[in-house]
């Protein structure tokens, strides 16, 4: 889904680059066939921290892929299903290290979010305390 196209001069890109181009559907058709990989990983004996840190990678995927024209490019960079394709490739050959790896990334990714929900809320404070001001 994401090298299965050779350009020239070494450069993959993916079906999933390519379907995420297609406004609305494309990103969610993306995070359908990538869940594919999860549940195959959940099968496969993948903890639960590797498996939420691959969930981690989709999503991040799709929600910047879902960005009009920024996140296209991004779908094409960042690459989901390789990662956890290596990710779960990892798992099998040294699953403690993975596991402790794959902790700290869901903690950073937790972070992250944290610091996100705190912008957008300290930004809808704002201007909401703007417009009270304005109407009263």
């Amino acid at each position: 889904m994401d090298s299965s196209i050779r350009l020239p001069g070494g450069f993959r890109i993916g079906l999933d680059g390519i379907i995420g181009l297609v406004p609305g559907i494309g990103d969610a058709v993306g995070l359908f066939i990538s869940s594919y990989l999860i549940g195959k990983a959940a099968t496969l004996g993948a903890s639960r921290l590797v498996l939420a840190r691959m969930v981690g990678n989709v999503l991040l995927e799709t929600a910047l892929g879902s960005i009009p024209l920024v996140g296209d490019l991004f779908d094409f960079v960042f690459k989901a299903n390789n990662r956890n394709m290596q990710l779960l490739f990892s798992h099998q050959e040294d699953a403690p290290l993975t596991k402790k790896r794959s902790l700290w990334w869901m903690i950073g990714f937790m972070l992250l979010l944290l610091v996100c929900v705190v912008i957008v809320l300290s930004l809808l404070w704002l201007l909401l305390s703007a417009i009270a001001r304005v109407l009263f």
